[in-house]
């Protein structure tokens, strides 16, 4: 099932490029006592992805932030080095975290994968953004198959207020 708003998001770790190499982070502290905008794309580098679900939140970062938010995640099924080397070249640095879940088990846990096996991706996680405050959902807004509308920056910043 599907997380939901209200669920307290599950513990997991995640992976962000440091400057020494990979660093572990965990979800428990990442989430605990702040808000953070969280999206999940399909694949970095991936069209959609890159040329308007990423860049649609660093463009907004400032606005998002500015509405109460600490913290503004980017996670994808994508090992570390490639979502900091995608990060980069986005010009994200500063505006959104990049986080690899590698394997996939955040996804997982959420309750929100694909299979993307027919485009050679395997285990995806869906399009999707959450809103998290102190490690609780208070918006959910997942794609459907295809699509990109509710998952976006600018959806995510009318729901702020």
């Amino acid at each position: 099932m599907p997380i939901a708003k209200g669920d307290r998001v599950p513990s997991a770790t995640l992976m962000k490029m440091g400057a020494n190499g990979p660093e572990p982070v965990d979800t428990d502290t990442l989430f605990k006592g702040r808000t953070v905008a969280l999206f999940a794309v399909p694949g970095a580098y991936t069209p959609t992805c890159s040329a308007k679900h990423l860049p649609g939140f660093i463009e907004k970062a400032d606005a998002i932030r500015a509405k109460g938010v600490d913290e503004i995640v980017c996670i994808s099924v994508n090992d570390v080095f490639v979502m900091d080397a995608w990060g980069k070249s986005a010009g994200a640095t500063g505006k959104v975290t990049m986080l690899a879940d590698g394997n996939g088990d955040f996804a997982k846990a959420l309750g929100l994968t694909m299979d993307a096996s027919r485009f050679g991706m395997g285990l995806r996680a869906q399009r999707f953004s959450l809103l998290v405050k102190d490690g609780v959902v208070t918006e959910v807004n997942v794609e459907e198959p295809g699509a990109f509308n509710v998952s976006s920056a600018e959806f995510l910043v009318g729901q702020l207020g």
